[in-house]
């Protein structure tokens, strides 16, 4: 595009091209003419005849004949191709007139059709967008109901926590609290008749829980710490600072625990020779074991094992099966007991049923022979029916075998 006085004009544009091609026929002539002088200086020096004018005029003249054929040759070559640029130009817009004739044709065809199927698709959607707004609005409704509900519950459970946080944030509740759930672990561990709450010993010192073992190892107390201000601190320690003087404390909170538990819970001839420091936080057991081992060590050597809530439970599940051992052996000398008896029963059995059946072997005995005296005594019944005296042939007399008694056998 080329912009001339606030019009623009198109380089297609056949008069722009007629204009292009005017100034180069220009700047042809030009450029001619400018050859033509310089030829002819040329030969003026060359010849050395400088003040001959004649020459130069006729040189001249003969130039100008040549500028004028160049020229029309200029003129007719741009004339042929003013004409051909023309032909091409409504050729080619023709063409192109006829391609857009065509695209649109075709494209209001299209647009027909998609008209008709859209027309088709908005009268389907009308035709169930009653039924599915209805069921929409009613799934928005309950989803509605299920956030409220969401909402009451969240703010229940924020309560729920800041309550929790304010319980922790005093050590007489949060001492409490680590007590009950000593309670619960314990409860559900081992029989009610195996451990003491709030056990008082014979130094005065009350125990949380004291758990009654078997000599040995006797009697163990398990006593709940929750060394929790030292352990937030180290969590949100930001500096190297801050987290040296927060491990320092919790470190020193933990040792005052455990020197605490050692000296009033192991009771020489009363208690068993260590005690247990029940963390109720696994976060906090965790961060021991995991950055405090000299700690862990030192319990150890203080005969104080730090247990956490599953490994108390686990520790406790070991006491049970302990406590199951030891009633066991207790009831040894009654369950020997009950054995002999019943052996001594077995063997009154054997006895009593030899004797049955020595008692059923006579009966079976006695009951053959009254089997062969009915015999005998039936076939002189026939014979008596049938007045057969003469032919009856002399028999033995019979020997008359009286009944037994089962308890003094067949008598002779």
């Amino acid at each position: 595009m080329i912009e001339i006085g606030g019009q623009s004009y198109a380089l297609t544009d056949p008069r722009v091209l007629a204009v292009l091609g005017g100034a180069l026929l220009v700047v042809i002539l030009l450029w001619l003419l400018i050859a033509t002088v310089r030829r002819a200086g040329r030969a003026a020096e060359a010849a050395g005849q400088i003040g001959t004018v004649s020459k130069a005029v006729e040189a001249l003249a003969q130039g100008q004949h040549e500028l004028g054929g160049r020229i029309a040759s200029v003129s007719e070559s741009q004339q042929t191709g003013q004409a051909q640029i023309v032909a091409a130009m409504e050729a080619r817009l023709a063409e192109v007139q006829a391609q857009v004739a065509d695209r649109l044709h075709q494209t209001a065809l299209h647009s027909a059709r998609t008209l008709n199927d859209m027309q088709e698709k908005v009268n389907e959607t009308l035709a169930g967008s009653s039924k599915q707004t209805a069921t929409s609005l009613t799934q928005l409704t309950e989803r509605l109901a299920q956030i409220d509900k969401a909402q009451a519950n969240i703010e229940k459970l924020s309560g729920d926590v800041l309550g929790l946080q304010d319980i922790l944030s005093n050590k007489q509740t949060r001492g409490a609290f680590g007590e009950i759930q000593l309670n619960d672990i314990v409860s559900k561990a081992l029989p009610r008749d195996s451990y003491t709450l709030q056990a008082t010993l014979s130094n005065g010192k009350r125990a949380d829980c004291l758990i009654h073992l078997p000599n040995p190892p006797g009697p163990i107390v398990i006593d709940a710490k929750f060394p929790l201000e030292a352990y937030e601190q180290l969590s949100g320690a930001t500096s190297d600072a801050e987290k040296t003087a927060a491990g320092r404390a919790l470190r020193a909170a933990v040792k005052t625990h455990i020197s605490a538990i050692s000296e009033r819970y192991i009771v020489e001839g009363e208690t068993a020779d260590g005690a247990l420091m029940f963390l109720p936080s696994e976060a906090v057991y965790a961060e021991l074991h995991a950055n405090f081992a000299e700690v862990v060590r030192e319990g150890f050597a203080a005969r104080v094992w730090i247990v956490s809530p599953t490994t108390c439970m686990a520790t406790l599940n070991t006491m049970r099966a302990v406590l199951k051992d030891a009633r066991m052996r207790e009831q040894a000398g009654a369950i020997r007991k009950e054995l002999a008896l019943l052996h001594a029963d077995v063997d009154r059995l054997g006895t009593r049923v030899g004797n049955l059946d020595r008692h059923f072997g006579q009966a079976a005995k006695d009951i053959e022979e009254i089997k062969i005296s009915a015999e005998k005594a039936g076939k002189r019944a026939h014979r008596l029916d049938a007045f057969d005296f003469e032919e009856l042939a002399p028999e033995e007399p019979a020997q008359v075998v009286p009944l037994s008694s089962p308890a003094t056998g067949p008598s002779s």
